[in-house]
């Protein structure tokens, strides 16, 4: 692992340590964080995993899959004699929105269900004939789309009655991998709210969408407040934890948030991963809630207000694979705008927020045979901006005190270049948070709000920010009035 200036010795880091575990879309991480939340260096390890897709929406994971990665990452970063048991902590965060079917004994019945899964299509175009879906997210903070659970379940107990009748409860991957590990599925009150099935206000589960889903409380993992570890026993694989506190697996949404410094309600954060997102930590419920957005309860009294964005780093990352791209991709980026750039709505496996169109699909405009790969790349990143934008559009008017937008993860890092392309659109500065892992970094600080919450955190890590200049500002707003009337003529028909 390359050191960084965020990185601290072992012999000079402050106790107590947290070992922080991150898994994600692409990658399961984990790493020794100190008291500060500085990172521990050489304590670090990442085990590298994809998803698996088709054509027909699947998009899973094998869930004893990553809690083999979790264990290889354990065996990695505790093997230091060092330590000794001077860990006083393990926390987890996953990608949000993941479902398993478990038996009594917990070994599970289907792959894990990614928040790309969109198999459930047509049981969310009939749960919205049935309910009020307006109703329904101003209670749980979530629409009616297949990456929550009652669509979900729904299309599970018609396309495999046998599976969804001998389920003996339906976990998160991060409550399997608890459960597997320790014995124990522990799941975060965030981890449960991505389910969609979680009242924002009063923390209970809302009855109405369990009985469309044909479950009751019973086969869920109740809420778990984050200030609420578990003393459990740590396997002997791991004598470096024999001391430490298991605390409830949260969401990567949370946690990143958190690791980027947005921990109140004048930070918005553009997450820019695989996935992405804006989102904003708030005191209580967003009142009243815009229909694109959802708003989740993460604890008992706050909540994170914001949209998804499934194609980020995976529509970069697609189109480095399949085009044939120049050397030097910066230079693309910073050409200035021309309405020879193809229109792109980069929708590869669907859209979450604002329309939540699950089964929508990529659209390119405006090509000709004088576009080549570059023009196309700019557009696909042109277009990942214009979606965050129109989250953004939603999002400003109920959460009026925001300053900043800060960026953080993957595509920023690796191409921070683009974070002007996404101020022009966004008319609005962005900052980059240089700092990689944020998201861990995150993790590891919820837990240290418990274990050491008088001890100095590190500063935020921040690079350049990008300021909105004026002409591209109104480049981009024809161009996004453009992708509207596209966007209404063949997505949301």
């Amino acid at each position: 692992m390359t050191r960084t200036d965020d990185d601290i010795a072992l012999d000079s880091a402050l106790d107590p340590l947290v070992l922080a575990l991150d898994v994600g879309s692409t990658a399961t991480r984990g790493g020794v964080h100190d008291a500060s939340g500085r990172r521990v260096h050489g304590l670090q390890h990442k085990v590298p995993h994809a998803f698996t897709v088709a054509s027909d929406g699947t998009s899973v994971i094998d869930p004893d899959q990553v809690t083999a990665e979790v264990g290889q990452i354990l065996d990695a970063v505790t093997g230091d004699r060092r330590l000794g048991t001077r860990i006083a902590g393990v926390a987890m965060d996953t990608f949000a929105a993941s479902l398993i079917a478990v038996d009594a004994a917990g070994r599970a019945l289907t792959p894990c269900l990614t928040y790309a899964d969109s198999r459930s299509a047509d049981a969310v175009r009939a749960l919205r004939e049935e309910l009020d879906e307006q109703a329904t997210q101003q209670r749980t903070g979530a629409r009616l789309h297949p990456s929550y659970h009652a669509p979900r379940l729904r299309w599970l107990a018609a396309a495999q009655p046998r599976v969804f009748a001998g389920a003996a409860a339906w976990w998160s991957l991060g409550e399997y991998v608890l459960a597997r590990l320790v014995g124990q599925p522990l799941a975060g009150t965030s981890t449960v709210a991505w389910t969609g099935l979680l009242d924002r206000r009063t923390g209970g589960f809302d009855a109405e969408l369990l009985a469309a889903a044909g479950v009751d409380p019973g086969h869920l993992s109740p809420p778990r407040d984050g200030t609420d570890p578990a003393p459990t026993a740590t396997p002997r694989r791991w004598p470096a934890l024999a001391r430490a506190v298991w605390f409830p697996v949260v969401t990567d949404g949370l946690a990143s948030n958190v690791g980027s410094g947005a921990t109140d309600a004048t930070v918005l954060t553009a997450a820019t991963s695989t996935s992405g997102a804006l989102r904003v930590l708030l005191d209580g419920p967003a009142d009243p809630l815009p229909f694109g957005l959802w708003n989740y309860r993460v604890d008992a009294g706050r909540t994170l207000l914001g949209g998804a964005i499934n194609d980020v780093g995976r529509a970069v990352s697609w189109a480095q694979d399949t085009l044939r791209l120049s050397p030097s991709l910066a230079d693309v980026l910073t050409a200035p705008p021309t309405d020879a750039t193809p229109l792109a709505l980069p929708y590869l496996t669907g859209e979450r927020a604002p329309g939540w169109v699950g089964g929508a699909r990529a659209v390119f405009g405006g090509v000709s045979a004088a576009t080549d790969a570059d023009a196309l790349f700019r557009g696909i990143v042109e277009g990942v901006a214009m979606t965050y934008a129109r989250v953004a559009d939603e999002l400003r008017p109920a959460a009026p005190r925001i300053l900043e937008v800060a960026a953080a993860g993957r595509v920023s890092n690796d191409h921070p270049e683009w974070l002007q392309i996404l101020a022009d659109v966004l008319g609005s500065p962005v900052t980059q948070v240089t700092r990689r892992r944020a998201t861990q970094r995150g993790t590891a600080l919820l837990a240290l709000d418990v274990l050491a919450p008088d001890v100095p955190r590190a500063t935020r890590a921040t690079g350049a920010t990008y300021e909105p200049r004026p002409a591209h500002v109104d480049h981009y707003a024809h161009r996004r009035a453009r992708f509207a009337e596209v966007y209404d003529a063949l997505v949301r028909s």
